[in-house]
């Protein structure tokens, strides 16, 4: 099916954006003008790797992934943004945005309070202008698709093959103007944080061939059908030359109000430890299973967001908004020393 989206007014003629969902074949699914802008790398066919690039007007990349799908990845991508943003080394607030390149089930939208939205804007080069909130810069496959009968755009599936999706990928890579509407003088992001979407296929491989990433962080739930798979993420960054900042084990335990004993609803984390263990990574974290945050998420409110005195006054959203603290700390050590 076909949606046609108005954009925005380039010059004095009005820009429109024509994207499809369904599995047609093209080179510009995203519907975007032709421009000047060069064009993204291409995977080769044969031969040797391409040359990674890295992400126009942006410095530091760190792509947030795991092997299985209900770990909560994108909960802790949105919240790991939002802590990298208040917790510089500098104490100063970098400019931070976050990339949902999860092409069939994108959840930006809904964790950052953008759904529904106006579509993005295109700068006069034709590029994409992100959407804002919570302070971070956002662009996602949920602010680009045609609403249904009901006027949103929740329900609205993308069924594309193989090939449309990399086209895609490559597009919300190298065809986003990070520095925002206003483009030339405009400082870039300092960090772009990538929600990727669970497994091993063409957006991971499009993104490992052809970005110059500076880290990864995979996530993983305590139970063995997740760590399985989890291994396999970890197999996947390596093949393609993408660094491992570490482990971040999600959904650890559950402290209930009337009590302070920590219960293992999804096991003994002892076998994410040892997966750690066995492939030499370093565990960043290990996060509480807390009802604020998927409250918050739904709400479009993440857990970081909260204040103060919220915080203190909930041992659950303390120890999550605390280990996230830790983590945003330890990755921003880790790509600044590999500068």
């Amino acid at each position: 099916m076909y949606g046609r989206v108005s954009i925005s007014r380039l010059g004095k003629c009005q820009s429109w954006r024509r994207i499809s969902t369904s599995a047609v074949v093209g080179h510009n699914p995203l519907g975007l003008p032709h421009s000047n802008r060069p064009p993204p790398p291409k995977i080769p066919t044969r031969g040797g790797p391409p040359i990674k690039r890295s992400i126009p007007h942006v410095k530091k990349v760190v792509a947030v992934a795991s092997g299985k799908g209900g770990v909560g990845k994108s909960t802790v991508a949105v919240n790991l943004a939002l802590s990298m943003a208040l917790n510089h080394p500098t104490k100063t607030r970098p400019r931070v945005g976050i990339l949902d390149l999860d092409i069939f089930g994108p959840s930006i939208p809904k964790l950052m309070g953008l759904e529904n939205v106006p579509e993005p804007e295109l700068t006069q080069a034709g590029a994409l202008v992100p959407l804002s909130n919570h302070g971070l810069s956002c662009m996602s496959m949920g602010f680009l698709l045609p609403s249904s009968t009901t006027g949103s755009n929740a329900d609205t599936p993308v069924v594309w093959r193989g090939l449309m999706v990399q086209k895609a990928t490559q597009q919300l890579l190298f065809d986003v103007d990070w520095r925002g509407r206003d483009g030339a003088g405009v400082p870039e992001l300092d960090l772009l944080v990538i929600d990727m979407p669970p497994g091993t296929g063409d957006v991971q491989l499009t993104l490992g061939q052809l970005v110059k990433v500076d880290g990864s962080v995979i996530v993983s739930t305590p139970q063995d059908v997740a760590l399985v798979d989890a291994r396999k993420g970890v197999a996947m960054f390596k093949k393609v030359d993408v660094p491992i900042l570490g482990l971040l084990l999600n959904m650890s335990h559950y402290t209930c109000p009337s009590c302070t004993t920590p219960h293992r609803l999804f096991g003994s984390p002892e076998s994410f430890r040892k997966a750690a263990a066995d492939l030499s990574l370093d565990i960043l974290g290990e996060l509480p299973l807390v009802p604020q945050v998927s409250e918050g998420g739904d709400m479009g409110r993440p857990v970081m967001l909260l204040s103060e005195k919220q915080i203190n006054s909930d041992l659950g959203a303390k120890e999550v908004t605390s280990v996230m603290k830790e983590v945003a700390q330890a990755v921003w050590r880790r790509i600044d020393s590999s500068a």
